[in-house]
């Protein structure tokens, strides 16, 4: 019987039916959720980052939502530091914690216990570069990281500037490529004896829930939740403001361009996310892939499946 302690995680592609399936499960096993996700723990992101509402949490404690302030950075770093502390309470209260989330990465830090060598951002040499990205432009930072880093240049796109710049500034602290870095915290072992569920459907099931879902988002008030965060001081400066549809939505509240432009780009950023979550997933070792159509879309069946894996796994005994 493996002696490390049990983790059951629920992740896959944005819009695929986490949120719904994670708090079935933990009613089911008196479990307590831990929230993977990079958006909803923020204070006042509500709409755009499809957070849990109160009334579907159906009494199962959540943790890491609304956690922090918008001016506040969230990263890798930061989320394990404060997932480990959840779940220890959890533990401590004789429960399991299910993580939930589609930040693989994230996720990926929690169950291998990931090192983080420059201990947390530099904000100063962040802005530096930010600032160098508005000025020159991201391909011009994206071809630094190519001189000193070539791995990671090839691996992170010139498009996702929070990343290149998180690669810049941790050879800028440690003096090592982060692809290094990253290879070799990939080959750790997990320190948790993990149930890893990837939920996913067809890709174009998943593409149509995302439109809908945006849809639902600008009905209820997504504009008017981010011209609420820009009254309190949030810009496009802010990690938290990168997160999809809030980013979108700014231009158009500055009339850089129409609402239907900004409905769209959200759409179309979102699928470019959901496929990147789904290419993540397939990299990743020891993962047990549910695809909704194999058990016709019914989570009593998918239920009854994580069940069985997680007493195969000796971490529930129910």
């Amino acid at each position: 019987m493996d002696m490390k302690k049990p983790l059951i995680i629920l992740s896959g592609p944005t819009a695929v039916g986490k949120t719904a399936l994670s708090v079935m499960f933990a009613g089911r096993y008196d479990l307590e959720i831990v929230s993977a996700d990079s958006a909803q723990v923020y204070k006042g992101m509500d709409i755009g980052s499809a957070k849990v509402r109160e009334e579907e949490k159906n009494g199962i404690p959540h943790h890491l939502i609304d956690v922090c302030d918008i001016s506040e950075d969230y990263s890798a770093f930061r989320f394990r530091k404060m997932a480990d502390a959840a779940i220890e309470g959890i533990y401590e209260r004789g429960r399991i914690p299910l993580v939930v989330g589609g930040t693989g990465f994230y996720i990926q830090a929690l169950l291998k216990g990931v090192e983080f060598d420059d201990d947390g951002p530099d904000e100063e040499y962040r802005k530096q570069l930010s600032d160098l990205a508005e000025e020159k432009g991201k391909e011009y930072l994206h071809d630094l990281l190519k001189i000193s880093d070539p791995a990671s240049a090839d691996a992170i796109p010139s498009g996702n500037v929070k990343r290149v710049i998180r690669a810049l500034e941790y050879h800028h602290l440690t003096g090592r490529p982060i692809s290094e870095h990253n290879e070799k915290e990939k080959a750790r072992e997990p320190k948790y004896n993990a149930a890893y569920f990837v939920l996913t459907d067809d890709r174009e099931k998943i593409y149509e829930r995302i439109d809908k879902r945006v849809g639902e988002m600008i009905s209820e008030g997504l504009e008017k939740e981010v011209r609420s965060l820009l009254d309190k001081g949030a810009d496009t400066s802010l990690v938290s403001m990168q997160a999809i549809g809030y980013k979108e939505m700014i231009p158009y509240i500055k009339g850089e361009y129409s609402l239907e432009e900004a409905v769209y780009q959200i759409k179309l950023r979102t699928r470019h996310f959901a496929k990147r979550q789904l290419t993540w997933y397939k990299r990743e070792p020891d993962v047990l892939m549910m695809d909704r159509r194999d058990f016709d879309g019914d989570p009593e069946k998918m239920i009854a499946y994580m069940t069985d894996e997680c007493r195969k796994r000796g971490i529930l005994s129910v």
